[in-house]
């Protein structure tokens, strides 16, 4: 399971230029690896290596379909090792050793409220979030879902997770370099706009809400009232009610 090709593979930038060694020496089995360590809970860059293997294979050096197949895998297993630790250890064992991996009490707790709210396609979902992504098989495991449930979703959201970033990889091969340069380029004016929307939907919210809570203004003292008084208290405008009772109570006589 090593790289199927001989050559220099092509020079891997930025961040995946440190996954360059693991797939030199140990090609497919570091995709192996690292994607199934990933998918429960372990923090390495199985995503990362993915994409890297899936370069290498744009570029002649290894194979896609075997990368592909392989982190297909590799990822469902991963999640199903997960599921079988939050199923089997419960909660208990989950936060007693997830302290190691950054899964807290808090966090746990946030995550099993989104998939009881969400329902199972979360874990479909879940495969493209990154935290996640890690944690879903475990938290499957927590809110006791059916394992059978579980395999039918996690597969299916492994095989559209692998299948994009192989694909994404194998697409950008010889020319990574390239993309990785624009992508840097323009990624800090793209940060820039989304904070700038950001800040103008908090601030918006922000005066929505102060205009709610701020209570409506009250007349001045010595002001008169705009309200007008009921006929009960300023007394009715009908000339036969301002005559005495007894000259309405005379009966009509002919002249």
């Amino acid at each position: 399971m090593h790289i199927l090709t001989s050559g220099n593979p092509p020079a891997l930038p930025g961040f995946l230029n440190s996954l360059a060694g693991p797939l030199d020496h140990f090609g497919y089995w570091a995709v192996l690896l690292l994607v199934t360590l990933e998918d429960f809970g372990i923090p390495v860059p199985g995503e990362t290596v993915l994409i890297a293997a899936s370069v290498y294979a744009g570029a002649g050096k290894l194979n896609v379909v075997a990368v592909g197949l392989i982190g297909f895998i590799a990822a469902v297993i991963g999640d199903n090792i997960g599921f079988a630790i939050g199923h089997y250890g419960g909660r208990a064992l989950v936060l007693r050793w997830g302290r190691y991996v950054r899964l807290t009490e808090e966090r746990l707790d946030k995550a099993e409220a989104f998939f009881n709210h969400h329902g199972a396609w979360i874990i479909t979902v879940a495969r493209f979030i990154e935290g996640l992504r890690q944690a879903n098989g475990i938290i499957a495991g927590t809110t006791g879902m059916y394992w059978l449930r579980f395999v039918a979703f996690n597969a299916l959201g492994a095989a559209l997770w692998v299948g994009t970033w192989v694909s994404v990889g194998y697409l950008a091969g010889s020319h990574i370099g390239t993309i990785y340069h624009y992508i840097t380029r323009y990624s800090l004016y793209v940060l820039i706009a989304l904070a700038a929307l950001l800040a103008g939907y908090i601030a918006r919210r922000a005066i929505r809400r102060r205009r709610r809570a701020t209570p409506a203004p009250e007349p001045a003292k010595g002001q008169p009232s705009t309200m007008r008084p009921a006929a009960s208290e300023a007394g009715s405008t009908d000339p036969a009610a301002s005559q005495p009772t007894d000259a309405r109570e005379q009966p009509h006589r002919d002249p």
